[in-house]
């Protein structure tokens, strides 16, 4: 009988043993792949060990972007990196943002040949960028240029005055915080903000002259607010080539790059976090069978635009915003 106890007390020492043991070593099959995953993903690129070609997408509404600056720096020092595409679909944005962003692919062209890929869009602060790339390619039917600047903003005063309410204040000198919503515009107010506007549209039309093979002139003819078609944009000089990423590895090879590498995009390695309203929505979304319910549907709403500060670029402003 002492035996038969004896025997249970030692099954139950060595199941105690055998699950410690298993538990133990799924911890460090999960800490193997978590140092694998980092190992792979430290740069954002999916796992390339390879020499390849760096694809990064401008998507969506410009604004500072530090991650995406942080990346184009990565790639510019990578040594797997032979050449890169700038893919480009975008309305515009802050013209800071598009600027930041066209020095940052400036410095990535002395160290790696570079190419920008127009998809459906590239207009304003959009297009400011493709001009920092060597080479621009863009579909037939793609929308490009919008070189301008524009304010706009609203004038509430007559709105104001039905529901019966005013807005007192007291300023250092009468043109701070103007323009105002909150009351009419003066000719000195537009002054100033002609001012502001023509100083921006100067150093944009610059910036197109000097990467674009193209007189000023020539610049000024079509620095007129239109929009063309990868068509007309290659007649005008806004673009180089027609086509797509096929066309833009093509030239990649005429600069020294073999054509058959892969592709590789550089994705963002940041995120809202998992409990960040938009992240939740997404998971949500997942849940409930609704895909795009987080920053897709924000995009599409112009929710993005919330966040946005500063002066604007932009192919479309929504009303009462500032662009161009």
């Amino acid at each position: 009988m002492a035996n038969r106890a004896d025997d249970i007390i030692d099954r139950r020492r060595l199941r105690r043993k055998l699950t410690f043991w298993r538990i133990a070593a799924l911890l460090v099959v999960a800490l193997v792949i978590a140092a694998t995953s980092i190992w792979f993903m430290r740069d954002g690129i999916g796992g390339a060990t390879i020499s390849h070609i760096a694809k990064v997408k401008i998507e969506g509404t410009i604004t500072e972007d530090d991650e995406l600056l942080k990346r184009l720096e990565r790639i510019g020092k990578s040594p797997l990196v032979k050449g890169v595409i700038i893919a480009i679909d975008s309305p515009g944005g802050t013209t800071v943002g598009g600027e930041s962003i066209f020095e940052a692919v400036r410095k990535l062209a002395g160290e790696k040949p570079v190419v920008a890929q127009v998809g459906t869009l590239a207009a304003s602060a959009g297009y400011m960028i493709a001009t920092a790339s060597d080479h621009i390619v863009a579909r037939q039917s793609s929308i490009v240029g919008s070189i301008g600047v524009l304010i706009q903003f609203p004038d509430v005063t007559e709105l104001m005055a039905k529901i019966g309410v005013k807005l007192e204040g007291v300023k250092s000198s009468p043109l701070k915080a103007e323009p105002s919503p909150f009351s009419p515009t003066t000719d000195e107010e537009r002054a100033m903000l002609r001012a502001l506007i023509m100083d921006s549209y100067d150093w944009f039309v610059g910036l197109v002259e000097d990467r674009r093979p193209l007189s000023r002139t020539e610049v000024l003819a079509v620095a007129d607010g239109s929009i063309f078609t990868g068509r007309q944009a290659l007649d005008r000089k806004l673009v180089d080539e027609l086509g797509g990423e096929q066309e833009a590895v093509d030239w990649l090879e005429t600069k020294g790059v073999d054509a058959g590498l892969s592709v590789v995009e550089w994705k963002s390695t940041e995120s809202g976090g998992f409990f960040s309203p938009l992240s939740m929505s997404g998971v949500a979304g997942k849940l409930l069978g609704i895909e795009g319910l987080g920053s897709d549907l924000a995009e599409r709403i112009g929710a993005d635009r919330l966040f946005l500060d500063g002066l604007l670029s932009l192919w479309q402003p929504a009303p009462g915003t500032l662009g161009d």
